[in-house]
């Protein structure tokens, strides 16, 4: 170290180089240097400046990490928050930043919405006018939301206002629940299949045992009185329940109840009253300890307020998407041991909608979801649920000694219940997929074991369940396992093996692995499956590519099906290639065999998924290539369409769903129409049934039904814009009603087709079918079951795009809204008025009523995350 110097002019440093000049920050300062920081910080002394974070900085973190903490009192975080807030009443910037802080809490954090509550009320007995303002901010946001038709939104402004009933002069929130009721009761006399008026009913019923577990007193005679209204319509079975049941069947037949989520809280809330309003599982933070003076209660003695004003539309704001009746659905329900409430107890329907709540507003950040729902028992009533972890054995032990509700479970119960939900989930499934997979990374040795539980429940149900929910199951399934090394106990199901392939629980084997191979490869799949399920995995499956048949040497046409795969390999120009294509159908002729155009068509396009095999990317840029030639087939007949997708499968026959995805692209490149694809799968290669069990026959059959809905929802959409020109509108119009026209022809067929088998009428049937005329056969029963499976499924998104249609405009209502601008435009142009169009709410709004891409990232301290690959390997105990 003596080489280096410390004076300025030496030209010292590393390697003797210039820069001598600079002082190096190794040195100090010499110690009779005066110190610039001021007494107490010179030489010798060790103190150091503390920084000290300014007030609204520090109340923001409080305020957004409130009841986070297990380790801490949230009865003392509520009483601190709640006088800072009031000691900095003067302070503006910190008072309007913290009151749209907490509101927003209210609307994006449903859990923290009885502490946000309780720091009101504190604050109350502080300084009346913190409590004032932030009243009233609530009413101008709940007014909004109600206009708006915004109904989550209001639901969860009207709980906190509830939790505040205790704050307010006179009735508080019962005349705006009454003002609900009323609007709910004219939409079911409209009409029986109106589900608003049930979600008005639902907001009722969530609202009331807010308002009995608050600090108000003499809330119980309007809430009993408002319960007997509500059993008009919350008892009453809505007629489309049966359309979105999870367990279809009638009677006897019937696997298992799922009922109403209104008149399970009706027949909970009214046992609760029968109890005087116990609702144990709300926390009650604004309860103050007794002071020792034996001077009255703050809360008993602050300021009251009004109301906030608050104007219920009449009539009420139609809804955008179509709306159907929520049934209640646990993959818990039949278990030794109570792990999640009972539906006789009002905490089921209280702490599924909280959860729901989070799941569907944190939809932008998949990790503070995970966060939330692994907290779970931070926000809720001291000794609802076990200690984290806790095993399913060790429950049984400890029945009857208090709670027995494990906080995973009810957690992993309401992902399941969105992710089941009919007939659409809220968000797309792979947001629900990756909660569950953050979750079980979070807290691996709580969640695994529950999702086993999950797991082991569905696969019972299997073959009694809705299919579209079966089909989700599956694909939940091979998602997760994909991102814990494909781990899971397959020996569970060893006896299942043996069955028929068409036994639903067979089904769902084969269905899992070749989407798990498709996730991965056959190699590492079959590495992870016992000795029994080796079998599944073919040889062909684990194969790099498929064999190209026209490699074999006794293969017809094999020279002319290298020439054309060369000439896609080495790009030549279409005309060579409709050269080569024209040769091979006139060698077929002078051959003398039947239809040689779709010999051509099968060479082409066997050749190009050959040439295309490599990935995906490839293979498009095949098509791409081609795309001219498969046009001009194709629409030579019907019949070269459909053989397109036989040749396609019969490439990819070890590999089907790799089939289905390239079917997919050539949808969208028009070479096949959906009628195609659907009649190719159900009228002319059903195999007597037999492909209804096969999940990849299920997938693209859905997937071409999703995409004419999707195309007819663009449309609607487009047809409802307001600054459309008259002709463009008509243009718009026509083709909208073309496309429901062809909609309407693709169910007919699915309908017919499915038909003649749950009848036994079709005029192919499979090989045990033939051997059985009167159709008893066990084969011939589980094609019929197969069949219904389907019917219902496709019924369902039927009724679902009539409803999409009753939710929009007519198009008297839109022209004549069009003239009116085009009118106005001409009077008062420069001076900017336009009229809207009416069209029931629609007006530049999405009609997709399939699953939504999910809201912008709020700002109440969420980030929001970017997707990832697959996560990291694990390996958690099922």
């Amino acid at each position: 170290m003596g080489d280096y110097h410390r004076d300025r002019g030496s030209g010292g440093g590393r390697g003797g180089g210039g820069g001598g000049g600079h002082r190096k920050r190794r040195y100090r300062e010499d110690d009779d240097h005066q110190d610039r920081r001021g007494p107490g910080h010179g030489p010798g002394s060790s103190q150091r400046r503390r920084y000290e974070e300014p007030m609204l900085v520090r109340v923001r973190k409080q305020l957004k990490g409130i009841a986070e903490s297990p380790v801490k009192r949230v009865e003392d975080e509520v009483a601190s928050l709640a006088k800072t807030i009031a000691d900095n009443y003067f302070d503006e910037e910190l008072q309007n930043e913290i009151y749209d802080l907490l509101l927003q809490i209210v609307l994006e954090q449903p859990f923290k919405i009885p502490f946000a509550a309780a720091i009101v009320l504190i604050a109350n007995t502080h300084r009346k006018e913190v409590a004032q303002e932030i009243l009233t901010r609530a009413g101008v946001l709940a007014q909004k939301h109600l206009d708006a038709g915004s109904w989550r939104e209001l639901k969860l402004l009207l709980r906190f206002l509830g939790l505040l009933q205790g704050l307010f002069e006179g009735e508080g929130v019962f005349p705006v629940l009454e003002d609900l009721f009323s609007r709910a009761v004219d939409l079911q006399t409209a009409s029986s299949e109106d589900a608003l008026g049930l979600e008005l009913v639902k907001i009722i019923l969530l609202t009331i045992p807010y308002i009995m577990s608050s600090s108000a007193t003499g809330a119980d005679g309007p809430a009993r009185a408002l319960l007997e209204k509500t059993d008009i319509i919350a008892s009453t079975p809505h007629a489309l329940e049966a359309l979105v049941d999870p367990y279809p069947g009638e009677g006897d037949n019937k696997p298992r109840e799922s009922p109403s989520v209104i008149a399970l809280l009706q027949k909970q809330l009214q046992d609760e009253s029968t109890r005087e309003w116990p609702v144990a599982c709300i926390p009650r933070p604004w309860k103050m300890p007794a002071k020792e003076d034996g001077s009255d209660d703050p809360l008993a003695t602050a300021t009251k307020h009004a109301f906030p004003k608050l104007v219920v539309p009449d009539p009420i704001q139609q809804p955008t998407k179509p709306m159907f009746p929520e049934l209640y659905f646990s993959v818990y329900a039949d278990q030794d041991v109570e792990t999640v409430p009972s539906t006789k107890d009002v905490a089921s329907c209280l702490l599924r909608d909280a959860m729901v709540d989070t799941i569907n507003t944190l939809d932008f950040n998949r990790h503070a979801t995970a966060k939330f729902l692994a907290d779970v028992d931070c926000y809720f009533a001291p000794g609802t649920f076990v200690k984290r972890a806790t095993p399913f054995d060790k429950l049984k032990e400890m029945a009857g000694d208090g709670s027995t509700w494990k906080p995973e479970d009810v957690a992993v119960d309401a992902v399941f219940s969105q992710m089941f939900q009919l007939p659409m989930p809220t968000h797309k499934l792979v947001y629900y997929h990756s909660v569950l997979t953050e979750s079980c990374k979070i807290a691996p040795a709580a969640v695994a074991p529950s999702l086993g539980r999950a797991i082991r429940f569905s696969y019972r149900n299997i073959d009694s369940v809705d299919l579209e929910l079966a089909y989700r199951f599956i694909d939940w399934f091979s998602h997760h396992l994909s991102n814990f090394g494909f781990t899971w106990k397959w020996t569970e199901w060893v006896d299942d093996v043996a069955l028929s392939d068409l036994q639903p629980k067979k089904a769902f084997i084969v269905a899992a692995l070749d989407k798990e191979i498709r996730l991965s490869f056959a190699q590492r799949i079959k590495g992870t499956l016992p000795e029994p399920y080796q079998e599944l995995i073919s040889v062909g499956k684990e194969k790099d590519t498929p064999d190209f048949k026209f490699d074999a040497e006794d293969a017809p046409f094999r020279e002319e099906a290298q020439t054309v795969k060369q000439a896609i390999r080495k790009r030549e120009p279409d005309e060579a290639m409709q050269a080569h294509l024209e040769a091979i159908r006139e060698q077929a002729e002078k051959q003398g065999l039947a239809e040689p155009l779709l010999i051509v068509t099968d060479i082409l396009m066997t050749c190009i998924c050959a040439v295309g095999s490599k990935s995906l990317s490839h293979m498009l840029s095949c098509i791409e290539r081609c795309k001219e030639r498969l046009l001009s087939l194709g629409g030579q007949s019907e019949s070269t369409r459909k053989h397109i997708i036989t040749s396609v499968l019969a490439y990819w026959h070890d590999h089907p769903g790799v089939g289905v995805n390239i079917i997919d692209k050539l949808l969208n490149y028009t070479v096949l129409t959906p009628l195609s694809i659907v009649e190719w799968a159900l009228v002319e290669h059903h195999e007597g049934g037999a492909a209804l069990a096969r999940a990849w026959v299920y997938e693209m059959v859905s997937m071409t039904v999703i995409k004419v809905s999707s195309r007819v929802h663009q449309l609607v959409h487009a047809r409802c814009q307001p600054d459309l020109l008259r002709d463009q509108f008509l243009i718009l119009d026509e083709t909208l009603r073309n496309e429901r026209v062809e909609q309407s022809k693709l169910f007919g067929v699915i309908e017919d087709a499915l038909l003649g088998f749950t009848t036994g009428q079709k005029d192919e049937m499979n090989e045990a079918g033939e051997n059985n005329n009167d159709g008893t056969s066990p084969e011939a029963g589980l094609i019929r079951d197969w069949a219904a499976r389907w019917l219902r499924v496709f019924r369902r998104k039927a009724a679902v795009e009539e409803a999409v249609m009753t939710t929009i405009s007519t198009t008297e209502e839109l022209l004549a809204a069009i003239e009116s601008n085009e009118k106005n435009e001409g009077e008062g142009e420069g001076e900017g008025q336009s009229t809207e169009v009416p069209s029931n709410g629609m007006e530049g709004v999405d009609v997709d009523v399939g699953n939504g891409d999910g809201d912008a990232a709020k700002n109440t301290g969420v980030e929001q995350a970017a997707p990832e690959g697959e996560a990291e390997a694990l390996t958690p105990e099922w």
